[in-house]
């Protein structure tokens, strides 16, 4: 699993529980990025979750088959790994050397890992000196279990694939998404399928992450349930009238308040935990991403229930969208925060 290094060309793969995006871009974070391909599609959610190899067979066929339609030349990708997958941490560690960082951090990584070290991959990279303490410096701890990483990349290297690298969502999505020039932190919010991943950021650096259990397929199920009505209807119902009062008589966000009431919950406890361990530093704002972001009102009501300024993320806001995608990717532009923030990725990371 490497985490932060980037090697020449290459093209970002996020696999997630519903869709495959492919972004390739151009240029670099420091003269700026323009996007040369991209791909899309749909999928079963089974095919993503499934270790069958039919399973994995006809992924296989819907990857190649977006490939083929992106214009994306390079075989070398980064490929992202599930929140759900990975378990992401920051600590602290007194200021030394490199090499007896090295030391420190290989003698005491079963303290930081929920798993055997030999059972893991894992990867840690060095953010620089701690907000709290001159005399400390913050590493970022990333890992994962070593059989599913390696099989996720056979699987990928079984399509004529190059895998150079491997990320967990949470960091790439936070790359994408993460403003630049801010003086506080930034709690990013990317609501998927069957799961939220949280990153508060600060100093253009992840500082706490974490994955809560339940997407939109629980507020799907939830509102399927009350309302009386098929799943598909109510997704229907969320994607195209979100939580506003005066749609269907303020059915659907009267179904989710007990679920919604418990997320915002959530958010205010990892505001509290960060600003705990960095009392100095303000949470100024929240990023919706994901459908998160495309739900209506959402944002309205996330900024009621923190009382932070919340707003609608853009995972393209470094990029230049040639004219030629721009009318075929709006409507899915705001899906691609992982897909973005792995080919973000630069030799410099």
């Amino acid at each position: 699993m490497k985490l932060v290094k980037g090697v020449g060309d290459f093209f970002a793969l996020d696999i997630g529980t519903v869709s495959v995006r492919a972004v390739q871009l151009g240029g670099d974070d420091k003269k700026g990025w323009s996007l040369q391909g991209y791909g899309y599609a749909t999928v079963e959610s089974h095919l993503t979750q499934s270790d069958s190899e039919d399973s994995k067979h006809r992924l296989g066929e819907v990857i190649n088959t977006i490939l083929g339609q992106s214009g994306i030349k390079t075989r070398d990708v980064a490929v992202n790994l599930p929140a759900g997958k990975t378990y992401t941490t920051v600590i602290d560690v007194p200021n030394q050397s490199p090499a007896e960082l090295q030391s420190t951090i290989q003698y005491q990584l079963d303290q930081y890992i929920p798993m055997a070290v030999e059972d893991a991959k894992i990867d840690w990279h060095v953010l620089g000196p701690s907000p709290k303490d001159a005399n400390m410096q913050e590493v970022l701890i990333a890992s994962t279990n070593k059989e599913y990483a390696e099989e996720r990349m056979e699987f990928i290297e079984s399509l004529g694939l190059n895998v150079i690298a491997s990320e967990p969502d949470p960091i790439a999505m936070a790359r994408a998404l993460n403003p630049v020039g801010i003086g506080d932190a930034r709690l990013i919010v990317d609501f998927g399928e069957e799961s939220a991943d949280l990153v508060v950021t600060y100093g253009d650096a992840p500082r706490l992450v974490r994955s809560l259990p339940g997407g939109l397929h629980s507020l799907v199920r939830t509102a399927a349930q009350t309302l009386t009505v098929k799943d598909d209807q109510a997704r229907q119902f969320i994607i195209k009238f979100g939580l506003a009062q005066d749609k269907l008589e303020g059915m659907v966000p009267k179904a989710l308040t007990s679920t919604l009431d418990n997320f915002a919950a959530e958010l205010v406890k990892s505001v509290k935990f960060f600003q705990t361990k960095y009392p100095a530093i303000t949470v100024g704002g929240i990023i919706l991403s994901g459908f998160a972001g495309s739900i209506p009102y959402m944002s309205e009501y996330i900024e009621a229930k923190t009382s932070i300024n919340t707003v609608q993320g853009n995972p393209w806001q470094r990029v230049n969208v040639p004219s030629q995608y721009q009318d075929k990717l709006q409507p899915i532009a705001s899906e691609f925060a992982v897909a973005v923030g792995l080919a973000e990725r630069s030799n410099r990371d």
